[in-house]
């Protein structure tokens, strides 16, 4: 085993290793309860980290693509390199860290990053840490002489992570006021305070807030400043570029050239965080108060934005064993065309890492058996039922349009993006000329609300939503499968019949996302009184997803490859949605629709 190979400055060089979990659990104090855990890990390699230095980390088992960097809060050698995390419960990449159990496998991408400078002489230094940011500067602080620093310690509420810190003086600082000085930092950290206290310098991990903070006071008290800094990564080796922070001296990256930097380089005027739209949205809503999650369509009330994607629900009914089906805004129905229809040959379900493939081939029992057998089941839902349209012909669109007229269907959805049939579908959505024709036709044959569902293939996508709007489309609802193909490598053949076939799931997720956003931009071009609802489709699969979209301007989104991988996705959408809204104060979507415009 190869061990302790260093840098000329005696930074170890990162290594790719396997970690064992020795537990992990909540940390005590902190605030809210749940929110802070402790990750003991034994690594592979024998590698010691030296303060300042983290470790990408990657469960084996893992749905996350990245690993997450984690600072290390305390290492030593035991059986092995031993090697602590605090880790801050925030994201899906947190989420799963802290969710490991004791004997599971993980990867580890590491020591890696810069160190924090000894300090040379024996004067004395000022130590900050800011929440999570405790935990680098609580590890630097231990490998010190005890007392020969002072610690300050910023948190919101409580205080942890301080166990192994010997300070000369501990100050501690909460915003509630629950432990210690009752304010934020500066209410026991100024700049007078540094030249008091005869720091030689302060070193510091935290918010950028607080850093930029840290930087100005330390200036101003005439000491050196060494911060911490934190942002995206991808490789944490130095190679993507993607987590440069701006500096005097160009952009530098911060996991290969920090992640502490000499505070005076530190440009924080360049330094920023996305400012909240939010800042004055009402109070918390509390109690038994609920938002209205509620959309309405031509007169058609929904009563939350999540509708059951064509294709992936069936008519409903199938999964009333599975969950309560009546808790969805709507259901809109599989596929259906004037005829009965078998479908595409051969296989016609592929998965992928990142979604799902299929050629159904618009399988379904036609409209006349669908309104005779599967409707009123439908109809006897609460979610509002949509019966999905396809056809061959513009002439079998009609007929179809014209038999569901004659019934209590509330909505229709006209299909022209179906990818996997040979003739109609998405050859109908591809050019503004054939859409036109078909909505246009349709509209005349029905007077129930007409959603269009377009297909991303269409090269002028925008112009085709617009046309459809100006013949008569309600709504549009985008957007249906992509396209794909997948081989088998055992035959070396295609795997679909047909060659190409709809490819959706969380890999489309941030296309789709771009195709909405153009659209609702598109469309509110045209006069306050001629816009309509987009319902957003692609890639959903949690509630984050559903504000996403509605923030780039959709009313409501349909859910359907998510709903195969948890059949329990869309309550779950729906509980998150309900819960984010209550804490931000929505009383409506309305209130945060199209705020990244």
């Amino acid at each position: 085993m190869i061990t302790d190979i260093t840098d000329c400055n005696g930074v170890p060089y990162p290594v790719y290793a396997d970690g064992k979990v020795l537990g992990c659990e909540t940390v005590a104090g902190a605030r809210p309860e749940n929110s802070i855990y402790k990750l003991c890990v034994t690594v592979s390699e024998e590698r010691i980290p030296i303060p300042g230095q983290f470790y990408m980390i990657h469960a084996k088992r893992s749905n996350c693509l990245l690993g997450r960097p984690i600072s290390v809060y305390h290492a030593e050698k035991k059986n092995g390199t031993y090697v602590e995390f605090l880790i801050l419960k925030k994201g899906k990449g947190t989420e799963e860290l802290v969710s490991l159990e004791k004997d599971d496998d993980i990867t580890l991408l590491g020591p890696l990053g810069n160190i924090f400078p000894v300090p040379a002489d024996k004067s004395k230094i000022c130590i900050v840490g800011g929440g999570i940011g405790v935990a680098p500067v609580a590890g630097f602080a231990e490998s010190l002489p005890a007392g020969s620093y002072d610690f300050f310690a910023s948190f919101k509420s409580g205080s942890y992570g301080l166990d192994n810190v010997k300070a000369d003086k501990l100050v501690i600082t909460t915003d509630d006021g629950s432990i210690g000085v009752h304010g934020m930092l500066p209410s026991a950290l100024t700049a007078e305070t540094l030249k008091s206290g005869n720091y030689s310098a302060v070193y510091a991990c935290g918010p950028t807030p607080m850093l930029r903070y840290v930087k100005q006071i330390a200036e101003e008290a005439g000491i050196q400043s060494w911060l911490s800094m934190e942002a995206r990564m991808a490789c944490g080796m130095g190679v993507c570029l993607g987590c440069t922070i701006p500096t005097t001296q160009g952009y530098k990256r911060c996991c290969k050239d920090g992640p502490v930097f000499d505070g005076k380089i530190l440009d924080f005027n360049k330094i920023t965080r996305p400012v909240s739209k939010f800042t004055t949205h009402p109070e918390v809503i509390s109690g038994e108060e609920k938002p209205d999650l509620s959309f309405t369509l031509k007169g058609v009330r929904f009563e939350n934005p999540v509708i059951a994607s064509s294709g992936t629900f069936g008519f409903g009914t199938e999964y009333e064993s599975v969950f309560d089906v009546n808790r969805l805004g709507g259901i809109s129905s599989k596929g259906l065309t004037l005829e009965p229809r078998q479908g595409n040959d051969g296989i016609r379900v592929w998965e992928t890492p990142s979604g799902v493939m299929n050629s159904i081939g618009l399988n379904n029992p036609g409209i006349p058996h669908f309104i005779e057998n599967e409707l009123p089941s439908m109809l006897a839902l609460k979610p509002v039922t949509i019966a999905n349209l396809s056809g061959s012909s513009i002439e079998t669109y009609v007929e179809g349009a014209k038999l569901l007229e004659k019934t209590e269907v509330p909505v229709i959805e006209l299909n022209i993006s179906c990818p996997n049939v040979a003739a109609g579908g998405a050859a109908f959505g591809m050019r503004c000329d054939l859409a036109e024709s078909v909505v246009k036709a349709v509209r005349a044959a029905t007077t129930k609300p007409l959603i269009v569902k377009l297909t991303p293939q269409a090269p002028n996508l925008n112009e085709v939503a617009l046309t459809c709007i100006k013949n008569g489309a309600d709504a549009i609802s985008l957007c249906n499968s992509f396209q794909g193909v997948a081989i088998d490598i055992e035959t070396g053949r295609p795997v679909f019949d047909k060659i190409k076939a709809g490819f959706g799931g969380p890999a489309v997720r941030p296309i789709a996302v771009r195709l909405v956003y153009e659209m609702v931009q598109a469309i509110n071009t045209l006069p306050e009184n001629e816009r309509v609802p987009v319902i957003a489709i692609g890639g959903l699969s949690t509630w984050q997803d559903i504000v996403e979209f509605v923030m780039v301007g959709a009313s409501a989104v349909q859910v359907g490859t998510a709903t195969f991988a948890n059949p329990l996705a869309m309550i779950q959408m729906i509980d998150g949605l309900e819960s984010y809204m209550k804490r931000k104060g929505f009383k409506s979507l309305d209130d945060f629709r199209g705020c990244a415009l």
